[in-house]
């Protein structure tokens, strides 16, 4: 079983976001949570707010309520629409800005089904490299 959860449009730019996303993927959601408050970094509460979102998704959709069975099989941090701003400087000229926005995924698994899907996914890498 796969729970995803999504948030667009989220004012972070997507490489401050991967930082984050980096840490966590792959690891059990229990663990996830106690290490995104000790990151200093302000996209891990962003992170966090959509990492409980897929958590209750899981709870709500497919019923599960051990929080030990979840893995984080995929994070993903997606670059949204830039807000394009002007900066006036001296001698007539302008300088852009662009305030990056994100949209930020996560997908958790079952402990079985992430096992099985890496095992899968590295079979497929493997014989593709086996071709030649």
């Amino acid at each position: 079983m796969r729970t995803k959860a999504v948030a667009r449009f989220v004012r972070v730019p997507p490489a401050k976001a991967r930082l984050v996303l980096n840490q966590l993927r792959g690891k059990r959601v229990s663990e996830a949570l106690q290490l995104l408050p000790y990151i200093p970094r302000a996209a891990a509460r962003l992170v966090e707010k959509v990492l409980r979102s897929a958590i209750a998704n899981a709870e709500h959709n497919h019923q599960v309520r051990t929080l030990d069975d979840l893995r984080i099989v995929q994070a993903i941090a997606d670059g949204g629409p830039s807000m394009k701003r002007v900066q006036p400087r001296a001698m007539g000229r302008a300088f852009f800005i662009r305030h990056r926005t994100s949209h930020l995924t996560i997908v958790l698994s079952d402990e079985g089904d992430s096992r099985a899907a890496g095992a899968s996914a590295a079979g497929a890498v493997s014989r593709a490299g086996r071709k030649g």
